[in-house]
């Protein structure tokens, strides 16, 4: 595929995805909890701080510390995705904040001047850009000396059963294509060597990385396949297209998948995430 049909099939992913994250943005911010403190605590940003989000999404990750630079300081929450955008803005506005820039950005050309900002955030953003390493040399470039990167990426699928047993599933009976090596993906960053590796050839010098779990509950099979539906997605689309017929086979399979997880009420599938932070 051509980068610009690349873009622009990103683009529309992205634009479909929109309404499902903001209708499930409480669901998800409360799994996502842990790392999103993590993010913070290992910024630690500081009153008067330019502090860059970069694939914001909603936002949420960066709102959590715009009170904490305060007015004079500057957030600038954005994303590759003007839906996206148009989400953080609303959620921005709900919650009064004043001293936050909505942006489209492309992370890996970011539009700053060099050595602008004292600080960058990204949940869960690089393992979905199709070139990581320039999206990591261009943060080191807009980052000020002395300035921190926090982030983080999900670990290896064999780590995250949340996710990825569900997609092996789905690929087995033909409705997701196995991943691909090196593409784009929840799992593409998941070895933490690689990933110091990409950190520190675009110039950081210090990288620590840890193991941040996450959980997510789900009281029965029909309700983990309606929440990852409404998140949209590769999951959403690959869902659709089966027959009636399949998916009741696939729920099947999923339970039998789910049960090493199974807790009172339900299941508790596990995930790890690696959060790095780099200056």
């Amino acid at each position: 595929m051509d980068p610009d049909e690349e873009r622009r099939v990103r683009l529309e992913n992205w634009a479909a995805m929109a309404t499902g994250w903001e209708r499930m943005r409480e669901e998800r911010e409360k799994i996502a909890a842990p790392v999103t403190e993590w993010l913070v605590r290992e910024l630690a940003p500081q009153p008067g701080d330019t502090v860059l989000e970069l694939a914001s999404g909603q936002g949420d990750v960066g709102f959590e510390i715009a009170p904490v630079i305060g007015e004079s300081g500057r957030l600038i929450s954005s994303d590759f995705s003007p839906a996206m955008i148009e989400i953080a803005g609303r959620r921005g506005a709900e919650l009064g904040l004043t001293n936050v820039e909505h942006r489209i950005l492309d992370a890996e050309r970011i539009e700053l001047e060099d050595d602008s900002v004292d600080g960058v955030l990204c949940r869960w953003g690089y393992m979905l850009m199709p070139d990581p390493a320039a999206a990591l040399a261009e943060t080191r470039r807009v980052l000020r000396s002395g300035g921190r990167l926090a982030f983080s990426v999900w670990s290896s699928g064999d780590r995250n059963p949340w996710i990825s047993v569900a997609g092996r599933i789905l690929v087995a009976h033909g409705y997701m294509p196995p991943p691909e090596p090196g593409e784009p993906g929840m799992f593409v960053l998941g070895d933490e060597e690689l990933l110091r590796g990409l950190v520190e050839n675009a110039g950081f010098e210090t990288v620590r990385i840890e193991d941040v779990p996450v959980h997510n509950d789900y009281p029965s099979v029909d309700e983990y396949v309606r929440r990852s539906s409404e998140m949209g997605g590769m999951f959403s689309r690959a869902w659709t297209e089966a027959s009636d017929d399949e998916q009741e086979a696939m729920k099947e399979e999923m339970q039998g998948a789910f049960a090493p997880y199974a807790v009172d009420g339900g299941y508790e599938l596990p995930g790890v995430a690696l959060c790095a932070v780099a200056s």
